[in-house]
């Protein structure tokens, strides 16, 4: 019978959204297999929802909720996990460095957009022609 496959709990943190050092110790200190894995995203347990909901959440999470990039939080100085609440209280206040990383990842969205759309419409030409 094949082994089941297996993840380290950062792997697992990363892909549920969840900062790692957050996690109880139980998680942290094994490997996940991915039948456990599949069980926490389908059926996650009260200490997963309540690191969801209330944090503290890894920079991927944060830069998310507050629609800037990673990079436009180092630019920020932010380099700890935030909670939700710290997330509200920025996306409340609305500080100039928000404001600004927030335009530019507009800027970047609607540049990415403009090249796919581009993008397509030349393969269509090619196919039209072909």
């Amino acid at each position: 019978m094949a082994q089941e496959q297996t993840m380290k709990a950062e792997t697992a943190a990363k892909k549920l959204g969840i900062l790692l050092a957050a996690a109880p110790e139980s998680f942290r200190e094994g490997l996940v297999t991915r039948t456990a894995f599949d069980e926490l995203r389908t059926q996650p347990p009260a200490w997963l929802e309540d690191l969801r909901r209330d944090g503290p959440h890894p920079r991927p999470v944060v830069a998310q909720k507050l629609g800037v990039s990673i990079s436009g939080l180092n630019r920020a100085g932010i380099d700890e996990p935030l909670t939700t609440a710290q997330v509200k209280e920025l996306l409340q206040e609305m500080p100039e460095w928000l404001v600004r990383e927030r335009a530019t990842q507009a800027e970047v969205h609607a540049e990415n957009a403009r090249v796919k759309q581009q993008r397509a419409e030349k393969a269509a030409a090619r196919a039209a022609q072909d």
